[in-house]
């Protein structure tokens, strides 16, 4: 049963991870383009709100945690910070210091970068940490 509550709290995860995407992106477009906030500016402020949503949705949606706000909080945010370094390093290690970061595949008219696919590895490396994170020490 536990590892049927696992696969169904991850699924939940990567919904809310979709939705953080989308929240993030309507957040910069809508200061950026709308509002006329600085790109860069417009930028963090999608990512915190990427970042709150995500925080409350994994808490009562994914985790249904009852425990306190803040101190949850402050796990969480430094949990985002340990698996985006993570990330950072995997992206960077395999763009830079392999012949990987300068192949390039073309499929029809696109054409994919060794540093793309190495962006989409972190992007799961990043993911799949972030979620045992939080299942283990934010949300436990």
């Amino acid at each position: 049963m536990g590892g049927h509550r696992t696969i169904l709290q991850f699924v939940k995860y990567g919904l809310v991870g979709v939705m953080n995407t989308l929240i993030t992106l309507i957040v910069i477009f809508l200061c950026k383009s709308i509002i006329g906030v600085n790109p860069m500016a417009s930028n963090a402020i999608g990512y915190v709100a990427g970042l709150i949503n995500s925080f409350l949705w994994n808490k009562k949606w994914v985790f249904k945690s009852d425990n306190g706000y803040v101190k949850e909080a402050i796990k969480f945010a430094v949990g985002w910070g340990i698996c985006y370094c993570v990330q950072f390093v995997i992206v960077y290690y395999l763009s830079y210091h392999t012949a990987f970061g300068l192949k390039e595949w073309s499929i029809g008219i696109m054409v994919i970068s060794g540093y793309g696919v190495a962006t989409l590895v972190g992007m799961v490396a990043y993911t799949i940490a972030n979620f045992i994170y939080n299942r283990f020490i934010t949300f436990r």
